[in-house]
């Protein structure tokens, strides 16, 4: 099943590009030990620090202490997929520090981010960012516009390996 590209306000669209870098980090996490000739570990783990420290986790807390609280304002935090936000952000941190400082050079663990990394990012496109613009006045998104970085050079890195 094809998705047609989400039309998503201006204010959260650096949060949706960060979102495209993050799946391609997730998609190379998930390709990880394939393929013979595929992703190198060592490789993988350079690209996700590179990604983590130029924005990833910069990203979450955006999300965590500008989003959600202006979200608050304006409609209920006690929804499933807000906690569920939540505790994935949890989550993946653990998984990225632990790969990120070579604490574990497992592929299961390494495919496990990848997957949890995909499935969050959907969640945020296809739920929980419909959520916070239908429940966000007009002008309380336009203010937003300013607050969240858009992905530095380095973030737009491509961060694929034929």
């Amino acid at each position: 099943m094809e998705h047609s590209p989400i039309k998503r306000h201006p204010s959260l669209q650096p949060l949706s590009r960060h979102h495209f870098h993050g799946l391609v980090i997730a998609q190379n996490l998930l390709r990880v030990g394939t393929d013979p000739d595929g992703l190198a570990i060592m490789d993988v783990q350079a690209d996700l620090a590179e990604f983590w420290s130029s924005g990833g986790r910069d990203h979450f807390r955006e999300e965590e202490e500008i989003l959600l609280p202006v979200y608050s304002r304006y409609a209920s935090l006690d929804r499933p997929e807000v906690s569920e936000m939540l505790l994935e952000h949890i989550r993946i941190r653990s998984l990225v520090d632990q790969i990120v400082t070579r604490q574990v050079e497992s592929v299961a663990v390494m495919h496990e981010l990848g997957a949890l990394l995909r499935d969050h990012i959907r969640k945020e496109e296809r739920v929980i960012f419909p959520l916070i613009e239908a429940a966000l006045p007009t002008d309380e998104l336009e203010r937003l516009e300013t607050q969240f970085a858009d992905p530095s050079p380095t973030a737009r890195k491509s961060f694929h390996r034929p």
